[in-house]
């Protein structure tokens, strides 16, 4: 499976602030839960990456 490979996966995605000083990404689908945490700079990355490839996928004819 790569990044253009469809599934037909339903999953929940919530963003914030942890009570630790990290930013954390919680996935979750079903009984599968996925905690990741991030250094407020690592999330910042993270953010810039998204809006990068935002921007790539305008461009995408369809």
């Amino acid at each position: 499976m790569g990044i253009n490979t469809e599934r037909d996966i339903e999953a929940n995605l919530q963003i914030g602030p942890t009570d630790q000083g990290m930013v954390r990404l919680y996935i979750y689908a079903g009984d599968l839960e996925i905690p990741m945490d991030f250094d407020p700079e690592e999330a910042e990355e993270i953010a810039e990456e998204l809006r990068a490839a935002a921007a790539t996928a305008r461009k995408v004819k369809r």
